[in-house]
């Protein structure tokens, strides 16, 4: 089950700090691991048997756009498609909201998250930022 979380859920915390700690584990510089919860900002939370391990959210930027962030899911719940359905879960909610353009940038280091990425239907753009990588996905409107 995925669910909206206000920015100062606990549980979401939780995920933020799991995932802050796996980055910096992973050598990826501090910049990438700020977190500003914010109230621009729609947080998502997956919850397996009552449990938050995933979470992600998207933010309005410019006109008709949208950036996915934070995404991550605990190590013990990779694998089982969580990670694709919150992606599935954010691109509905931007697209309800007006922004059918989704970004995201992420250290270039990170393969796994590429991979799921692109395999999502993203395609990598130019990055102004050495050592990173930006995707874009136009997301088509649902037809009634």
């Amino acid at each position: 089950m995925i669910e909206i979380r206000p920015s100062l859920d606990p549980e979401l915390a939780a995920l933020i700090t799991a995932q802050q700690r796996e980055l910096a584990e992973s050598g990826i510089p501090a910049g990438d691991r700020i977190f500003a919860p914010g109230d621009d900002v729609e947080y998502l939370i997956g919850v397996v048997n009552g449990r938050a391990v995933a979470c992600g959210a998207w933010q309005a930027v410019g006109s008709g756009a949208a950036e996915l962030r934070r995404m991550y899911v605990r190590p013990a719940f990779r694998g089982r498609g969580l990670a694709r359905q919150m992606i599935v879960a954010i691109e509905e909610e931007a697209l309800a909201a007006g922004r059918p353009l989704l970004r995201l940038e992420l250290a270039a280091g990170l393969s796994a998250a590429i991979a799921l990425y692109q395999s999502s239907g993203y395609r990598q753009v130019t990055s102004i930022t050495p050592g990173r990588v930006r995707f874009e996905k136009r997301l088509a409107a649902l037809v009634q």
